[in-house]
Order: C-alpha cells, then structure tokens, then sequence
C-alpha cells in the first residue's frame, strides 16, 4: 500500500504533518478528514529500500536508520513479551518512532505482516533497513515460537556493535583532528606568513642560512604547485577507492592494516571480538552453524579474516571441527582455537564464544587507551616540531642581522 506524507491543519489552526498508508492520495485525503484535519499539501513517500534498490542506496538507508534500530528492536521485544501480539506492536513503534523513513518500513512491514507474510520475509523486502544477521535471527525466532527473546537479544547485539564502533573512532578522533589541524597552522604559515619573513630577511641580507634557504624552496613549492599537490592528492584517493572495490585490492589493505604497529592490533582485536559475540548470538538463537558463518563473515567486515572464515565453512562442510582451521589460520591467536576447541567438546561453545567477546572487548579498550595514550604525545612533538623549525628558520637570520648591526 502507497505511503503519503502530508501537512495539514485542525479545526483550532494548528498545523500539523505526518505520514498516512492508502489506496490512493485521494483515499488519505479522505481518512485525514475523518481524523479533522484539512489536508494543505500530500505526496507519496518514496519506497524505502526494497530489494530492487542499488547496494549504495541500501547503504545510505542504513546508515540513517542504523542508530535507531537497536531502539526499537528491544522496544519491541518489550511488547512482545508483555503479550502484545506483533501486529499491535508494529503499531505501537509506528506511532512513535522519530525517524521518518523508518516509520515508512515498519508501515510496509506491518502491511505485509497483515497480507499473510511472514515477519522475517517482511523484513527481507527491506535490506536497506535490516541486515542479514536481524533477518536469519527473526526467523530462527519465528521458528521456535520465542520471538521476544530473540529481538531482546539482537537488541543487546545491536548496542555491543554500537558500542565497540563508537570506542573505535572516538580514539581515532582526536588524534586526526589534531593533525588536521595542524596541517592546516602550518600550511597557512607557508602560503601567507612565511614569504612575506622571508621577503624581509632578503632585502636586508644576499645570502640566506641553510635551514632558511630550505624553508623558502618548500614555500615557493607548494606555493606554485598546491593545485597539482590537491588534485593528486584526490586521484590517490579515489584510486585507492577503487582498489578497495576489488577482491585483491581490500585483502591485500586489510591485511596491510593489519600488520600495522599499533592500529593493526586494535584493529585485529575487535574483528575477534565481533567474530565471537555474532557467533555465539546466531547459535544461541538456533540458528545453524553453516548459516551462521556465512553471516558471520558479512559482520566481521576484514578481507583477511573472511578468507578464514570461507576455508573454515570448507572444512566444516568436510567433517571438520571449528577450533582446527582457526588454530591452523595464522590470524586467530592459538589461545582462541584452543578455547573454541573445549567449548565443542564440552558443549558450551555458545558460552566460551561469550567469554572470548568479553575478553576481547576488555582488550579492545586496553589497546584503545593504549594507542591514544601514544598517539597523543607523538602528535604534540610532531606539530611542535614543525612549528618550531619554521620559527627557528625565520628567526635565525633575523638574530645574525641584529648581530651585525
């Protein structure tokens, strides 16, 4: 059923918006009516990421509704196990939900929930919205008649990811905007204040001093070639865009990233702990061990790790165990096969890929306040290095004059 969105105003002149499901726009004007409201101005809502869109476009829509997600995930588990029936819940979240677009979703969801869907298959129209993982697990949960615990547990899923992203790129921030910053101090001083000192030291003195001398050929440099400088420094990043589009290029950057000093750690660590926590979930939810990898491998989001992962579903697929071919990989660390190992045996591998999380989101902050603890010092010597050389190469022949004179 077609999606509107109109503005209106009451009998008491208050103006109001929203979204109304209908047959047709003529057919919303007339529900609104009913509802008191003279309709000022409606159109129909664009479909919201159904399977017929583009990847890119499933990626902007779930990158706007991603945050929400987890919200309303565990809102409606809530409901669920209130006793509410599911339809009812839809729309209980429909009517109070901030994100437009993803009030747009749950409408379509719960139409097609009433048209004899299923509620995973009316999540599966909309992978925009809802991942892999959300969609297996809904389903698994459908299966076995526990559809609260399973959302209560994708929910708690959903906030971890949320949560390890969000340490991640907060110890990332400050170190780069540091360095933008002073990139951008020092830049200004080699286009604007720099020539203008220098032009000053010759006109009082022939011959410059060697750091000087070398200060003034820098400046003239990217003076007469920022444009280039800029417009290469673009192409290389659209190059190594696209060498990240292709298979080779992002196993051969991700494994680069990895082997980095101190972020390829921290890098590694997390891909563990998000192999770990999306494992144990899948297989608590009951779904099975092959599917379960094949969604695990989307999550994890590293070329390395994902060509494990395919020779893990191989030997799986042959009669193997879990724990041998990540013992076997070089990329999981032995104590984690070894751990994995006596959870198939004992039958508690659910429970050890638990630990293993835990384990690895306490190293992940270790390594985290690590690396910020290092990074920080290394980029106040580097910026104050820089700073200070232009300062001395100015201020050398400036002292030299004072000396003559």
């Amino acid at each position: 059923m077609p999606v509107y969105s109109y503005k209106a105003y009451n009998d008491s002149g208050q103006v109001k918006s929203g979204i109304e499901d209908a047959d047709s726009a003529r057919d919303a004007r007339l529900r609104l009516r009913r509802q008191g409201l003279h309709v000022t101005d409606i159109e129909e809502l664009e479909a919201v990421a159904d399977k017929s869109q583009s990847r890119f476009r499933q990626w902007r829509m779930r990158r706007k509704t991603k945050r929400q997600l987890p919200q309303v995930t565990r809102q409606l588990a809530t409901l669920l196990r209130s006793g509410i029936p599911l339809n009812d819940g839809l729309k209980a979240l429909i009517e109070q939900v901030e994100s437009q677009k993803l009030e747009v979703v749950l409408r379509d969801v719960r139409e097609r929930i009433n048209a004899g869907s299923s509620f995973a298959e009316a999540l599966e129209q909309h992978p925009g919205v809802f991942p892999r993982l959300y969609i297996s697990m809904v389903r698994a949960g459908e299966a076995a008649g526990n559809n609260d615990v399973v959302l209560h547990r994708l929910a708690e899923f959903l906030i971890h990811q949320s949560r390890m992203r969000n340490r991640v790129t907060s110890a990332l921030m400050y170190p780069m905007i540091m360095l933008v910053v002073g990139a951008v101090v020092v830049t200004v001083l080699m286009i604007k204040v720099v020539p203008q000192l220098i032009e000053l030291v010759e006109a009082k003195q022939k011959e410059l001093p060697g750091p000087t001398a070398f200060l003034k050929g820098l400046t003239d440099f990217l003076g007469a070639y920022w444009i280039p400088l800029g417009v290469g420094a673009i192409v290389a990043f659209m190059g190594m865009s696209a060498v990240r589009r292709t298979p080779g290029g992002r196993l051969a950057t991700d494994r680069f990233l990895l082997g980095l000093p101190v972020l390829g750690d921290l890098f590694k660590k997390q891909a563990i702990s998000r192999f770990a926590v999306t494992l144990a979930t899948l297989l608590k939810t009951g779904v099975p061990v092959l599917e379960a990898l094949k969604i695990v491998r989307e999550v994890v989001e590293n070329a390395v790790l994902q060509v494990v992962l395919d020779d893990l579903h191989a030997a799986i697929l042959k009669g193997a165990d879990i724990s041998g071919p990540l013992k076997r990989s070089g990329v999981f660390p032995p104590a984690v096969g070894y751990m994995i190992a006596v959870g198939e045996q004992s039958g508690e591998l659910e429970e050890v890929l638990d630990s293993l999380a835990e384990a690895y989101d306490l190293e992940v902050e270790i390594a985290t306040d690590r690396m910020t603890s290092a990074l920080e010092p290394i980029m106040i010597v580097l910026m104050a290095a820089g700073v200070g050389f232009i300062v001395f190469a100015i201020v050398m022949p400036m002292l030299s004059l004072g000396a003559v004179n």
